[in-house]
């Protein structure tokens, strides 16, 4: 799982000349091959009215699904800029995350937290990404009952328990291929596709774009397809270019790190009554999640605790609500996946996808991964192990791949301490994009860095960039918070 930031309970994050308000959709642009750059779509203007939501105008895009003649819709929505015409700089289309993660309301939620600048120069464009929210949204039905609760021990021990966690995953990509028969379009190489039609329709000769964890996946995807047409991209906590089960794998080795510092940072908070050391606070943590009963179980625990290792406000929330248990029995927060709509959708999504980008992991590999976890910690965190589930899915129709040779530098800014997009797969993803510049927020422990934890140099590297274009000269260290 990658975290995203406008999900509830899951996450975190004037009016310009007319000609620069007109948005033109594309018609008839034929599916073209990965490897190919799409020619030029036709466009004509769209419909913009209200949105469901406050703060925004909504319009849809008609997009090819994949092989025929079928099409979907693309719901896409725009915050105008707030500048004069002459500080007009086009559209800047931003992505949560996820994959699953709905973007609609994003250009709303993050347009708020971006330089006022930035706000005043750019058109800010959220879309739903294909499958998701109101875009054809996936649904994988039950899921192999993902959503009953309490969930079985996410930490298989012994061949039995292991046998029995491949038959789950199974249950889950049965469900997901029965009830989604096009997933194999699901991708993300169709995605950016998709994206680059939203460009067109925006009349945009380049994208401008802000990808935000796994929008950092999707913008390097794009610039494999489009190298040509990439504008001013700013790609913020980095997802590796690692086949997604590699990643998954990365991710839960980098979540024990953060929760030893987490242990840590309670122990030398008396006042949560938790243990006066990393190990006394860790027998608490071990005890209490032994003991829970039923429909939050330790399943749900880990879910919980995934979601507050991955920013640090929620430390101080999450040790008091462990210290309310522990000393008054007051029950601990309720933890997603839950059965709404919203979170079957984002569920679906973030396996479909997964699944569509990336080699498949065999069963060896599944199971060796997670050995290799529990031997380095009895507990590990295996909420964001997703792409498991990929080793009962056919092969991807189109391979996820990232950055170009003719493509321009770009930015990319990342703490050093991320646990959900570490630091090493970060700088991976950076080779594959020439001359791209890292901004790196030193000593910091939460996912998301431009205009999520309001650091000044990081902030104003990436607003300088996206207003006239210019990098730094070099990488960039930028002074973090450090724990909170």
């Amino acid at each position: 799982m990658i975290i995203v930031f406008n999900k509830p309970d899951n996450s975190l994050e004037g009016c310009e000349p007319e000609v620069m308000r007109a948005l033109r959709p594309v018609v008839a642009l034929a599916l073209l091959a990965p490897t190919l750059t799409a020619a030029p779509a036709a466009a004509e203007p769209l419909e913009f009215g209200p949105c469901p939501f406050e703060g925004a105008e909504c319009a849809n895009l008609p997009v090819p699904l994949g092989e025929g003649n079928r099409s979907i819709s693309i719901a896409i929505s725009r915050v105008p800029a707030t500048g004069t015409p002459g500080e007009y700089r086009g559209a800047l289309l931003v992505n949560p995350g996820g994959p699953g993660g709905s973007g609609l309301e994003y250009a709303v939620s993050k347009g708020e937290k971006l330089p006022e600048q930035v706000r005043r120069s750019y058109d800010i464009i959220g879309f739903d990404p294909r499958g998701v929210g109101r875009s054809a949204p996936l649904d994988c039905g039950e899921l192999g009952g993902l959503f009953q609760h309490p969930a079985p021990e996410p930490v298989p021990v012994g061949e039995r328990a292991e046998t029995q966690h491949l038959h789950r995953l199974r249950a889950m990509a049965d469900d997901c291929l029965r009830n989604n028969p096009d997933a194999a379009w699901m991708s993300t190489t169709s995605t950016a596709r998709d994206v680059d039609r939203v460009r067109a329709a925006l009349g945009s000769e380049k994208l401008n774009f802000l990808g935000v964890s796994y929008g950092s996946y999707l913008g390097a995807a794009y610039a494999a397809q489009f190298p040509d047409r990439v504008g001013r991209m700013v790609l913020d906590s980095v997802v590796s270019p690692d086949r997604w089960h590699d990643f998954d794998a990365r991710q839960a080795f980098a979540m024990l790190d953060q929760r030893d510092t987490l242990f840590e940072w309670i122990a030398a908070q008396p006042e949560f009554g938790l243990g006066e050391t990393k190990q006394q606070v860790r027998e608490t943590y071990s005890t209490t999640r032994a003991r829970l009963t039923g429909s939050f179980g330790p399943a749900e625990f880990d879910n919980l605790v995934y979601k507050t290792l991955s920013r640090t406000e929620r430390w101080e929330p999450f040790a008091r609500d462990l210290s309310a248990h522990v000393h008054q029995g007051a029950p601990l927060s309720p933890a997603l996946p839950e059965d709404d709509p919203e979170s079957r959708n984002y569920e679906a999504a973030l396996r479909t996808v997964k699944c569509a980008d990336s080699r498949r992991p065999t069963e060896d590999e599944v199971i060796g991964s997670l050995r290799a976890l529990r031997a380095a910690d009895p507990e590990p965190i295996v909420t964001g192990f997703e792409a498991a589930t990929c080793a009962y899915w056919p092969e991807p129709v189109e391979p996820a791949r990232f950055g170009h040779p003719d493509m321009p530098p770009v930015l990319l800014t990342q703490a050093d301490h991320d646990p959900t997009t570490p630091l090493d797969g970060a700088r991976r993803m950076q080779a594959r994009l020439p001359g791209a510049r890292m901004v790196t927020l030193h000593d910091s422990y939460s996912h998301g860095v431009f205009a999520s934890q309001r650091n000044p140099c990081v902030d104003d590297a990436a607003a300088h960039y996206l207003l006239t274009g210019a990098l730094p000269a070099d990488d960039l260290r930028c002074q973090g918070p450090g724990l909170p």
